[in-house]
């Protein structure tokens, strides 16, 4: 910043009083509100001698106590603090909005950099600055110290230090000033964040109370019809094979079992859904969930398909091993990938090894991966790549399945904190786990 006469050279660096150096720590602390941080620097800063007024005002938080301060409008808040032995009062008339407010287009140019602005005469202001000079002689202001609150080009107020004498202001002062204005400054970065971090998880609990309804309403509103249409097709392919010599029984035998392929293909979407739904709006809390009863569960339904299949099951999980999740969740997140393993077999059968592991995961959480191992035909790393996408499938149309398994899996272990990953090698088989945390993060 280019200095004019009237201006203080406040970028200097210097000694700061102990009782500042004392307030900041306690300001950056976190524990004291955006309203009691400002509060307890204007109250050090008017204990100076040649402070007569201290002035804040926040355009983006409310005061969490609003006594003492006064609303301007909907969108700023003004407060100030004065000396017992002045008469000097900046505060805009009982219902007047921000319009009321000294502008100082001059000076508010200057502080918004992040200056601390230091005025030593207000006359002698360069003549660019007529309207700040006026404002300040209205108000019988001969000199402050200014700055607005920014950080990372937001602007969350200012605080002004203002006196009705002119000259140098106290080196020391003016260190105290670029401390507090700091420390408040930081406190309200800190709250900003915590609000923006509030109102994400706010935003993302409506999106998965949304999905849930979604998934749930979706899925009975299809169900009903589909059902409908499907039994009455097999009603006619029925019919029509007591007369196949019928012309229009020959039209039926050739295109209802295409039909009927169809709705039992759009059903499993169908059934993949309301289970997703169901499993999501549970009202069951996460709890302790030992992973050797979720596999065992898990195992004991698939056994009949494995056996069609002419696929082997081996479990090797620690016994003792738990995770924290909600548990119809883990047995939903591993029946899919359990159910692709085994559907996705060579033709002479296969095998599906079940088995855990231990580790950290990326921010130091204790976790557990459950692993589910086959021996099919595996993956290419261009399919990998996008298997976890809505509606993805590689097998064949002999297989059944909605493309949906493993993009849900994915959705209900990440509501519990975890993940759901994979590997593959084409002709060798692919490896699908499922980690999760073993407690709730700190």
């Amino acid at each position: 910043m280019i200095l004019h006469p009237a201006l203080q050279d406040a970028s200097a660096t210097g000694t700061t009083s102990r009782e500042a150096t004392g307030h900041a720590v306690t300001i950056l602390a976190g524990d004291l509100g955006v309203d009691e941080a400002v509060d307890l620097a204007a109250r050090h800063l008017l204990s100076h001698d040649r402070v007569d007024v201290v002035l804040s005002v926040l355009t983006r938080f409310q005061p969490e106590d609003t006594r003492g301060w006064k609303g301007l409008g909907a969108r700023a808040w003004i407060r100030e603090w004065t000396d017992p032995g002045s008469t000097l009062s900046l505060l805009p008339p009982p219902g007047a909005g921000p319009e009321a407010a000294l502008t100082m287009p001059w000076l508010s140019r200057l502080a918004r950099s992040g200056e601390i602005v230091a005025i030593l005469d207000r006359d002698l202001l360069p003549d660019e600055a007529d309207q700040d000079r006026s404002e300040l002689a209205r108000s019988d202001i001969h000199s402050l110290v200014a700055s607005a609150y920014t950080s990372g080009g937001d602007m969350y107020g200012s605080l002004s230090a203002i006196s009705t004498r002119t000259g140098p202001w106290p080196d020391t002062f003016v260190q105290d000033f670029k401390l507090l204005n700091a420390a408040i400054i930081a406190r309200l970065a800190l709250e900003q964040s915590r609000r923006s971090l509030a109102e994400a998880i706010e935003a993302g609990t409506e999106a998965q109370t949304a999905y849930q309804h979604f998934f749930g309403s979706v899925g009975h509103e299809l169900r009903t019809p589909l059902s409908a249409i499907l039994g009455y097709a097999e009603v006619l392919v029925d019919e029509a094979g007591q007369t196949p010599d019928d012309p229009v029984s020959a039209g039926v035998l050739r295109d209802g079992p295409v039909m009927m392929r169809a709705c039992e293909r759009v059903l499993d979407v169908v059934d993949s859904l309301l289970g997703a739904g169901r499993t999501l709006s549970s009202d069951d809390e996460r709890q302790e969930v030992l992973v050797a009863d979720a596999v065992a569960d898990v195992a004991h339904w698939h056994r009949t398909p494995a056996q069609t299949a002419a696929v082997e099951m081996y479990i090797d999980v620690d016994p003792v091993a738990t995770v924290r999740a909600h548990p119809s969740g883990v047995r939903q997140v591993l029946t899919s990938l359990v159910g692709n393993a085994i559907a996705h077999h060579h033709p002479h059968g296969g095998t599906v090894d079940l088995s855990t592991q231990r580790l950290l995961g990326e921010s130091g959480q204790e976790m557990v991966r459950i692993i589910v191992r086959d021996n099919g035909p595996g993956l290419t790393p261009e399919q990998l790549e996008h298997v976890f996408e809505p509606f993805v499938r590689y097998a064949g149309p002999e297989v059944p399945g909605s493309g949906l398994g493993l993009s849900m899996a994915r959705t209900i272990a990440e509501r519990d904190g975890g993940a759901v990953r994979g590997e593959s090698t084409p002709g060798v088989g692919s490896s699908f786990w499922v980690e999760l945390p073993v407690r709730d993060p700190a």
